[in-house]
């Protein structure tokens, strides 16, 4: 059974708004994960506690992040820090891919995806 995770809910607009103004990695990806591809399902730009992950499996509880120029601020990386910080204490495993991977080598990075959906796969069937 899956756990719900609580949101702020003024959130879901924004989310909204991130959803119909993708930047050219999240759309490539997003072509990618869409549906059930992998096997599990994705839905974009998803509000979990007081963030906005850019792609989420509730079922992998696994957040996806395509990262923009402007995540490589110094004050933006302890942001995101902070930020996977709180998410994986909720229990949520985020992977992270700059736009430019995304861009010029995806099949490297749906691999790098795929990795990590069997990682959790198997961690699950060991318990």
């Amino acid at each position: 059974m899956r756990k719900i995770i609580p949101y702020k809910g003024h959130l879901k607009d924004y989310a909204r708004k991130l959803r119909n103004n993708m930047t050219k990695g999240e759309i490539a990806l997003w072509k990618e994960v869409k549906g059930k591809k992998l096997g599990y399902r994705f839905s974009r730009q998803i509000p979990i506690d007081g963030f906005i992950v850019d792609f989420y499996s509730k079922d992998l509880r696994l957040a996806i992040e395509v990262d923009g120029g402007y995540h490589f601020s110094e004050d933006q990386i302890e942001k995101d820090k902070v930020r996977q910080e709180r998410l994986e204490l909720l229990g949520v495993k985020v992977i992270r891919f700059t736009d430019s991977d995304v861009q010029s080598n995806l099949t490297w990075v749906v691999e790098e995806i795929k990795r990590e959906i069997g990682f959790i796969e198997e961690v699950r069937t060991e318990k």
